[in-house]
């Protein structure tokens, strides 16, 4: 039995005890954890939902809208679902590689039927995790095997805001070559085609194939030759991260005429693919990564590489986009029915640069908006600057990113003639 003192001195041992447990619990594993930067676009879509005033404008966020301002599930889409339902198909995992099938077919519909290394099997092709997969496997590939010049990657300044933390997470160094042209508001291709011959023999460029994001400027045909050039004379690497094709002209063919040039003048490209926005499958994650090679051999032994990066990262992609892509690709009907469609949606984001170039004219503005329709594709690089930018999103409740980049998905004919007078407010 403990004397009074003994169970007074028990009781302040156990609640010391109780209490350096607590304070235990108050020092988190995770205090040294600190709050991370809020994404640029979600937080500007944050701040337009928050926004009471009924002429605000949403110009962010880079996904198709239709006229009613509202997301379109396309209905080639909608039948290919119906028909995938019908066919009763099973929940079992695809393989590492994903859906053989919609992988094919990836591939010819990037490189074109009559692709050379396509019809002698020297492609190697995987599905992914829609193009921003695409884009990490490519990194993770190119670091393992050192694949370019001082491992680093070469991409235009600017690019999609992504691809830099993509391939700086695969351990790779992430350089910039001289691309867009403020004071032109266009491809500065002579400042390109200068960093190309600047950078060591060997190196990777990242390319967008069409729609350039976030400036909307594409090299033409006769420029890409040059690029070809002088690319094939240093022997550098092209990737050409593919994200619009038949979104950005409304012809499939015509948005692939870079890839297959450099194919044909003999690059071993290498090809990301999404289906996110020319199929309007954003949440289904869809796409491809292929790699141009010598031979069949060749081609076997980067596709094995490939899977051993993939098993470990997500093991394998998910099914039903895929599914829905290879059902339409596969169907002569339902493939002429979803190129029209896409049409459609290139032709509306079309319309909406004509007619917001034509309201900025009636506006009186002088300065010259002709960039506004030389554009392509979902984005058009304003060219205002980022006080212009705030000053539009303050007085004028028009929310875009700090660059100046319009999503031309977010103009309609409701709200073009508000957004040109806000545009013209600002410039004057």
């Amino acid at each position: 039995m403990l004397a009074r003192g003994g169970v007074a001195a028990a009781a302040a041992r156990g609640r010391g005890a109780v209490g350096a447990a607590a304070g235990s619990r108050l020092a988190s594993t995770w205090a040294e954890v600190p709050m991370g930067p809020a994404d640029p676009i979600l937080g500007l879509t944050e701040m337009y939902n928050k926004d009471t005033d009924p002429r605000k404008v949403s110009l962010g966020v880079g996904a198709y809208r239709g006229e009613d301002g509202k997301p379109w599930v396309l209905p080639s889409v909608r039948a290919a679902e119906k028909k995938i339902l019908e066919d009763g198909v099973n929940k079992e995992y695809l393989g590492i590689s994903g859906l053989p099938s919609f992988v094919d077919l990836s591939l010819r519909f990037g490189y074109g039927d009559n692709s050379a290394p396509l019809k002698e099997g020297r492609i190697a092709g995987v599905q992914t995790l829609s193009g921003t997969g695409a884009c990490r496997l490519v990194g993770e590939f190119f670091n393992r095997f050192g694949i370019s010049a001082q491992n680093a990657i070469y991409m235009p300044n600017p690019t999609w805001g992504n691809h830099i933390p993509i391939f700086r997470d695969a351990g790779m160094e992430v350089k910039q070559y001289t691309y867009f042209d403020r004071d032109i508001v266009g491809v500065n291709v002579e400042g390109m085609i200068k960093d190309m011959k600047d950078a060591p023999d060997g190196s990777a460029f990242l390319l967008h194939a069409c729609a350039h994001n976030p400036t909307g400027s594409d090299p033409t045909m006769d420029q890409w030759r040059e690029i070809s050039d002088v690319m094939k004379t240093k022997k550098h690497v092209p990737f050409f991260d593919c994200a619009y094709q038949g979104f950005a002209s409304g012809d499939a063919e015509k948005d692939a005429g870079a890839i297959r040039l450099f194919v044909d003048e003999g690059h071993q490209v290498l090809l990301g693919q999404s289906f996110a926005k020319n199929f309007g499958l954003y949440g289904e994650r869809v796409g491809a990564l292929s790699v141009v090679c010598a031979d069949k051999d060749e081609a076997a032994r980067v596709e094995s590489q490939l899977k051993l990066l993939i098993r470990p990262m997500y093991s394998n992609p998910p099914a039903n986009g895929a599914r829905i892509v290879q059902t339409i690709l596969s169907d002569p009907a339902l493939e002429k029915q979803w190129r029209e469609e896409c049409k459609s949606m290139a032709d509306r984001i079309i319309r909406m640069r004509d007619l917001l170039k034509s309201n900025l004219e009636k506006e009186g503005s002088s300065r010259d908006w002709s960039h506004v329709t030389d554009q392509i594709g979902m984005f058009c690089y304003s060219g205002i600057t980022e006080d212009q930018v705030l000053e539009m999103r303050e007085k004028h409740h028009v929310y875009m990113t700090k660059d100046g980049r319009i999503s031309m998905a977010g103009v309609t004919k409701e709200n073009v003639s508000y957004l040109a007078a806000a545009l013209h407010e600002v410039t004057k």
